[in-house]
């Protein structure tokens, strides 16, 4: 059975999270990637355990942790994952950050596939790294310009699978060729996989070939899939043997950053909060279902191209005649999107919408866009 997305606006509202707490009450807010949703029971249950044993010190021994995740991704993706290929950290963030830290030098530039999740930009600038933009083709990786970057120095690759905004699960193929395109040009590819879990069909990036596990890491967390991103817990996957030693550079305070209550929850979901996230993706399959029609009836205009994994649907709307920001004109009508521009090149007239929400909220917002059009 779905989680039902049918909490009262008034509940939500009672949310201290950044979704409900950063726009006025008349703003509904569909940006921040939260979602609408009780929590799973098993994690639920997890959480209350803790509160009652007073247990929120410093995370100890997260072997529970990384033995529900390994069964998870066994059972999931068919991936055999070892006890030694996993390390915790706070977030995909701060993960990512050391990893670049440990792995360049200032200076040394990252391939991005915009348009991008926009604070991997400032990630890159914490380390004295420097964007390189090697933009999608029609939604795909553009593998000949990734070689083209890589040739003329770039030192890594971010790749974000699923991609964030678009909610595309690359390919396998995609996948091999930038695995070999990275041997060849000795570059790290730092895998960020957070909305892995959120897609049906998914291949982690460590499973197509044996040059992608010599070239990459990868990134993964319970946070998006069982809405747990406050707790801060996220995992590193090394299984090369180049990758392995590079994590194990990583600071010891990498590590200590994972937070007791984020790493006890995502115990919880990995081992037993399966049943309850099939249940999600039939619901947010239902709301994504309801989008489509939804825009060709009010903004037929808009285009939608239904994402494969996750709940963030990136809107075209440059056909509108709102500019390059169409989300400064939705929040003027009471709906908060992400501005594409925020994504870098490719987003300009484009905004990012968070479905995972009541059904009929959708469909104000959908109106309100419509009437942002009009005005």
């Amino acid at each position: 059975m779905a989680p039902p997305f049918d909490l009262p606006l008034d509940r939500l509202r009672a949310r201290r999270s950044a979704k409900w707490t950063t726009y006025p009450p008349g703003v509904l807010p569909l940006p921040v990637a939260e979602m609408d949703v009780d929590l799973a029971p098993p994690v639920a249950a997890a959480l209350r355990a803790a509160v009652e044993r007073s247990d929120t010190g410093y995370a100890g021994d997260v072997a529970p942790l990384v033995a529900a995740f390994r069964g998870f991704a066994a059972r999931r993706w068919e991936w055999e994952v070892g006890a030694g290929d996993v390390t915790t950290c706070a977030d995909v963030g701060v993960g990512t950050t050391e990893l670049l830290r440990a792995a360049l030098a200032p200076g040394d530039g990252v391939v991005l596939m915009p348009p991008l999740y926009p604070p991997v930009r400032g990630w890159l600038a914490t380390v004295g790294a420097v964007p390189v933009d090697v933009p999608l083709l029609e939604g795909r990786m553009d593998l000949g310009g990734v070689d083209r970057a890589l040739a003329d120095g770039a030192r890594a690759v971010f790749l974000c699978h699923p991609h964030n905004p678009t909610g595309r699960v690359h390919g396998t193929d995609e996948l091999q060729a930038l695995a070999e395109l990275a041997l060849r040009h000795g570059a790290l590819v730092v895998a960020d996989e957070i909305h892995g879990p959120l897609a049906p069909r998914f291949t982690p990036y460590l499973t197509v070939s044996g040059t992608a596990r010599a070239t990459g890491v990868a990134l993964t967390s319970a946070s998006k899939a069982w809405n747990l991103a406050g707790l801060k817990c996220a995992l590193l996957v090394a299984q090369g043997e180049g990758p392995r030693e590079l994590v194990g550079r990583l600071p010891h305070e990498t590590v200590w950053g994972v937070g007791l209550l984020g790493a006890l929850a995502a115990e919880a979901a990995f081992r037993d909060g399966e049943p309850w996230l099939d249940g999600l993706l039939a619901g947010l399959a239902a709301n994504l279902d309801l989008l489509g029609p939804l825009l060709a009836e009010h903004l037929p205009e808009v285009g939608y191209a239904r994402p494969e994994a996750g709940y963030l649907a990136w809107l075209d709307c440059r056909r509108l005649g709102l500019g390059d920001d169409p989300a400064a004109a939705f929040l003027a009508a009471g709906v908060a999107l992400v501005p594409g521009p925020d994504f870098g090149p490719g987003g300009a007239g484009f905004a990012r919408l968070n479905a995972a929400c009541h059904p009929d909220l959708l469909r104000e917002a959908v109106r309100r866009m419509a009437a942002a059009r009009a005005a």
